[in-house]
């Protein structure tokens, strides 16, 4: 017999409250039984027992039913709290879900097998990270578990590890609330199935003022609505946190260059450089401007004041293949195409990441064509956009045959520096790159062509590579409110 969905969540809701009141654990991916598996009896449940002058005779016991399969975990939505409040984790009727962690995507999990240890309340259930294939495990015993951010007491305690990320402590409580609603609109199953997924993200914000090149080459920056063609070919843009100055560079002749800002008030463009300068990028709080200015020999980092182009002065004296941008008000990413350099205000460097680390030793290469973003919440989560040493499983064979024509491939992908964890994100029939974020954290725009052509489009998805959607035609999109 086949149920309608309100019939099927109607029968869940009905066994959840059995479960509530009788704490009890029920079998791995079966129909949802009790925990303890009762004395024998008959398979049809029995009645009111009738007075001891009317029960059967101690030598006729009636037929035993099957017995009742023991329970592997619970049946139900159970939710895992990290103590310092940093993570979270989900199992359901199969097993362990997602993780979530504070200012990082999500990670689905494939669930595996869930061990029960003796006849104790305590059970360690497995699963795989589904993006990188690295093993998870998490254990749950009932035992009182204080949460850290109230006073409620949960009723398990629980452990997670990963083994990329780590390991992590916590409390886990029955999630009753976190149910799929019941719908009161009876629907077929097979209707279901023809229904989009709803969005994995709904909190967003759209960007309000960008700026890109057009597929006809042109620089345009738009706010709102209004969009506006700067002049000349300028290229190389950077938008102003508050969406109203454009930097952009144009070259004169071989190694001469100028570096020049479009007002979005007045509608003007003013140059603030010339020379052999390039790659310019707005601080944080755009009251400064890092670029790159070549010495006749190398690279060299330089910074000026936004309003004060004369007091540009050198900064990092060592070679910079690429400027990344800003990590913070204070401090710049740059490369040498061996290694990434966190590189104060003062010249100091505070930090670096080898190319090794970064981009392993397969599957993608270091080029000065390469770009790498900093998560706009969380420095430890890189958006990076780089030329892919072989084809991405999946590419299409034209994109080798670009490859071996000395057009390589393109993709991107998020790397995490402490765990070296690296999720490829990029659609695998397209070359993309230059992707940037989105100010929220939760966007990506990017750079896509097909792998036989040479138009440029600009799609937006979000962190966890869901919702792909087409933007504009045109290319290298950069964002500023």
């Amino acid at each position: 017999m086949r149920l309608s969905p309100m019939a099927r969540c109607t029968l869940l809701a009905a066994f959840v409250s059995f479960c509530l009141a009788s704490a009890c654990p029920a079998g791995g991916q079966q129909t949802p039984q009790p925990q303890q598996s009762p004395p024998p009896q008959s398979a049809k449940p029995s009645a009111q027992k009738p007075p001891p002058s009317a029960q059967p005779s101690q030598t006729k016991k009636p037929l035993a039913g099957p017995p009742a399969p023991q329970s592997t975990h619970y049946p139900i939505l159970l939710l895992v709290q990290g103590n310092d409040q940093s993570w979270s984790l989900r199992i359901g009727l199969r097993g362990p879900e997602r993780l979530d962690r504070k200012n990082y995507p999500p990670i689905p999990l494939e669930p595996a097998d869930v061990a029960r240890e003796g006849s104790t309340d305590a059970w360690t259930y497995h699963a795989k990270d589904s993006q990188t294939g690295a093993v998870v495990s998490v254990h749950i015993t009932r035992e009182a578990c204080a949460d850290p951010a109230s006073t409620t007491k949960w009723a398990f305690t629980a452990s997670m590890e990963h083994a990329q990320i780590g390991s992590a402590e916590g409390c886990a409580r029955v999630a009753t609330e976190l149910f799929p609603k019941i719908n009161n609109q009876p629907a077929d199953d097979d209707d279901d199935k023809d229904k989009p997924a709803p969005p994995t993200i709904t909190h967003f914000k759209p960007p309000t003022a960008v700026a890109f090149l057009s597929a006809s080459g042109k620089l345009i920056i738009k706010r709102g609505t209004v969009a506006r063609a700067i002049p000349g070919k300028g290229y190389q843009p950077d938008l102003s946190h508050d969406g109203k100055k454009l930097l952009f560079t144009i070259d004169q002749k071989v190694d001469e260059r100028t570096i020049s800002v479009y007002d979005w008030t007045s509608g003007k463009s003013t140059e603030l450089l010339h020379g052999p300068v390039q790659q310019a990028f707005w601080s944080p709080d755009d009251t400064s401007i890092a670029f790159r200015k070549f010495d006749g020999a190398k690279w060299q980092l330089w910074s000026m004041p936004a309003d004060a182009p004369e007091k540009a002065a050198l900064i990092y004296s060592e070679d910079v293949v690429s400027l990344q941008g800003w990590a913070d008000a204070h401090t710049l990413l740059g490369d040498d195409l061996q290694t990434f350099s966190w590189v104060g205000d003062d010249g100091a460097v505070k930090q670096t990441l080898s190319s090794t680390d970064l981009y392993g030793r397969d599957q993608f290469r270091p080029s000065s064509a390469n770009t790498v973003r900093i998560h706009p919440l969380n420095p430890d989560l890189l958006l990076v956009s780089s030329e892919l040493a072989q084809p991405l499983p999946g590419v299409a064979s034209k994109a080798a045959t670009k490859e071996s024509a000395g057009q390589p491939g393109q993709a991107f992908f998020l790397y995490e520096i402490a765990s070296k964890r690296r999720v490829v994100l990029s659609p695998p029939n397209l070359a993309c790159s230059l992707a940037e974020w989105s100010r929220d954290g939760l966007q990506i725009f990017f750079t896509c062509r097909e792998p036989s052509g040479t138009a440029m489009t600009v799609y937006r998805m979000f962190w966890d590579g869901t919702s792909q959607i087409k933007v504009t035609e045109g290319h290298d999109f950069v964002i500023g409110q």
